[in-house]
């Protein structure tokens, strides 16, 4: 280590627990973060500042404006290019002592055990239940450590799983459940300042593996309300019936069908967004976001019933009128869809993508 760098890391050299010989270790290791979005995006330049000495960066994402509110790594001007790009060209303006790689691909099946075997420590920075489960099985096959975050409104959760003995995102939730009933941020929001909160706490737990240091998140579950300013630990075992980790595993690589299975399977009639307003000639838009949601767009003549009303409403809805059920991003309303088809409505058709989708093909529309 040069005396630019030693001036760089002093800080981490006075500390007892890190030192000459920890700063050594961060620059000698290498993370993969999965997902550069708002966890990833204070996670990642915690890292780089840090001094890890490989970066990975995992994103097919394009940056959005509707990301600036909590992705403080990018910047307006930077909006529609690759998030795995721009974040890989501030991670190096921050830090030119760190390696980064950038992937703007999608972490799938196929590239899921290569991109983990890479690296030492994975994040998991991800916001869908397939793919936490996809970044989960293949740390465990290739025996590496899943720092995982998930963050929504003003609550985050944070643990460190497939270390050695430890449990998996499969001993903590064992199946997944119905994607319309796991809203995501862009569904219903998250305060910006927390995504710095718990992706920065996700950088410090890597910190800790990698020097192997204090006491990381394994089998604990940290639970921060960041509004009522409260964070507490719940802990959790290995499950000996795991179907990854147990003692008779069914899951010993990586199928395709294991995240299938934890993926949305939509089992009704749907209708792409650009065709939403030829089909309204004959029939109504049912939207059924929350009112707080509403206030971001609305469509003319859409009859509106939020999705938590909808069973004390719908005497307010005719059998005989045909609906097309909407919400922001396609989640509730596939709920909806299936109240009502067991209400007895059978004239429905479920809007793919939701509002979000819609206003993207109109030049009128700029919210939803």
């Amino acid at each position: 280590m040069n005396g630019a760098q030693r001036r760089r890391y002093s800080r981490h050299l006075l500390i007892p627990e890190v030192g000459l010989r920890g700063q050594e270790r961060l620059a000698a290791a290498k993370v993969l973060v999965v997902g550069a979005g708002g966890l990833g995006s204070p996670a990642l330049q915690y890292l780089a500042a840090a001094g890890i000495g490989r970066i990975g960066v995992v994103d097919d994402d394009a940056v959005d404006e509707t990301n600036l509110q909590r992705q403080t790594i990018f910047s307006t001007a930077d909006v529609g290019a690759n998030k795995a790009v721009v974040a890989a060209t501030r991670l190096h303006a921050l830090n030119p002592y760190v390696a980064v790689d950038a992937f703007p691909i999608a972490f799938d099946e196929e590239n899921a055990r290569q991109l983990v075997r890479d690296y030492d420590v994975v994040l998991d920075c991800t916001d869908r239940f397939p793919t936490r489960y996809l970044i989960n099985d293949a740390c465990y096959l290739e025996k590496k450590i899943d720092v995982y975050a998930s963050i929504f409104r003003f609550d985050g959760q944070l643990s460190v799983l497939c270390a050695p003995g430890g449990p998996c995102y499969r001993c903590l939730y064992p199946q997944a459940p119905p994607e319309e009933l796991t809203p995501t941020c862009a569904d219903g929001g998250v305060l910006g300042a927390l995504a710095g909160l718990v992706g920065a706490w996700q950088a410090g737990e890597a910190l800790k593996v990698v020097l192997g240091i204090g006491e990381p998140l394994v089998g604990r579950l940290l639970l921060v309300d960041s509004l009522a300013a409260r964070a507490r630990d719940v802990r959790f075992d290995r499950e000996p019936e795991c179907a990854l980790c147990g003692a008779h595993p069914t899951l010993t690589r990586i199928e395709k069908r294991a995240y299938e299975s934890a993926a949305v399977q939509s089992d009704v009639a749907e209708i792409d967004p650009d065709r939403l307003d030829e089909a309204l000639c004959d029939a109504t838009l049912l939207d059924v976001r929350e009112p707080h949601e509403a206030v971001l767009g609305s469509v003319a003549g859409a009859v509106q019933i939020p999705a938590s009303q909808l069973d004390e409403r719908m005497s307010e809805l005719d059998s005989a009128v045909r609906y097309i059920v909407a919400c922001r991003i396609g989640m509730k309303s596939l709920w909806a869809v299936r109240r009502l088809r067991e209400a007895g409505f059978e004239r429905l058709l479920h809007l793919r993508g939701g509002l979000l989708a819609y206003a993207a093909r109109q030049e009128d529309f700029e919210f939803f």
